[in-house]
């Protein structure tokens, strides 16, 4: 089982600060000397290298020169830059709204050919009609208290998901059947985005599986996951997005979602789920 993705994120970043805890025992210096060969405050030494603050490159360039290793600074720039993007908080990604989040994975959705996704509480974005997106992002503004710019955030969901019907693009999507039950919005508008997924299941390049309330399970429902071809996850949390690029851990994410998999009913009995859903609305 995947572990925690904001646990991975930490990990990243305590491995940086492990390094440079090794270069400073390396080098015989006490934090206090670093500090004064660097120019900083004694307390700027310990902070970074017991992973409380996170080093800037300059951080890591004069930390190496201090100690000696001035070559190991670009690998060690490299890696701290990968744990830094590994835990990206929405409030942050969003300080300016949310069009802008849509917009910036754009590259990565187009150049990706194959799409595996899990969620466990919304519809994946790709999947979602204008009533639904709009429901969904308002509340997430509401709550997260972040400028609202849900119009245009919307038509920017809208626009990148024409992926779902143009080019060489495969999707195999699982959804709990909760997804199917919580109102997002009015009727009107779960009703449009329940009938908009029976629309998409006909469609050549996607395979939509639904999880029933009553499967046995042998995986608990996890938290939602993208993954994008073998290259990259992305995993949403309540706080942030995480993007695990580690091929170990990648693979425990194709291993869940293969398990997840085994759970899901395709074809006529999804589109049952699905009508039962729509009914339920009234």
């Amino acid at each position: 089982m995947p572990s925690s993705p904001s646990s991975s994120a930490q990990d990243a970043r305590e491995a940086v600060a492990a390094r440079l805890r090794e270069l400073l025992l390396d080098a015989g210096l006490t934090g206090r000397e670093l500090a004064i060969r660097c120019g900083w405050h004694p307390s700027k030494s310990s902070r970074i290298m017991n992973g409380k603050t996170p080093p800037s490159d300059a951080d890591i360039r004069s930390w190496c020169e201090a100690c000696g290793a001035a070559g190991q600074a670009d690998d060690l720039i490299a890696a701290n830059r990968t744990a830094d993007s590994m835990y990206v908080q929405w409030k942050k990604l969003q300080r300016n709204g949310m069009r802008r989040a849509q917009e910036e994975v754009v590259p990565l959705w187009e150049r990706t050919r194959q799409f595996r996704v899990y969620a466990s509480n919304v519809v994946p974005g790709m999947l979602q009609t204008p009533g639904y997106a709009t429901a969904l992002m308002a509340s997430i503004t509401e709550f997260q208290g972040t400028p609202d710019d849900v119009a245009e955030a919307v038509e920017a969901r809208m626009a990148r998901a024409h992926v779902i019907r143009e080019g060489n693009h495969r999707f195999a999507l699982l959804m709990e059947e909760t997804v199917l039950r919580y109102r997002i919005g009015d009727s009107e508008a779960m009703a449009a985005q329940l009938g908009y997924l029976l629309a998409v299941m006909a469609l050549p390049r996607v395979s939509l599986g639904i999880i029933p309330f009553t499967a046995p399970r042998r995986i608990w429902p996890l938290e939602a996951f993208y993954i994008f071809d073998d290259q990259h996850v992305a995993v949403e949390l309540l706080t942030a997005g995480v993007n695990v690029k580690t091929p170990s851990e990648i693979a425990e994410y194709g291993r869940a979602f293969e398990r997840l998999a085994e759970l899901a009913v395709h074809g006529s009995q999804a589109r049952a789920l699905i009508t039962s859903a729509i009914e339920a609305l009234g």
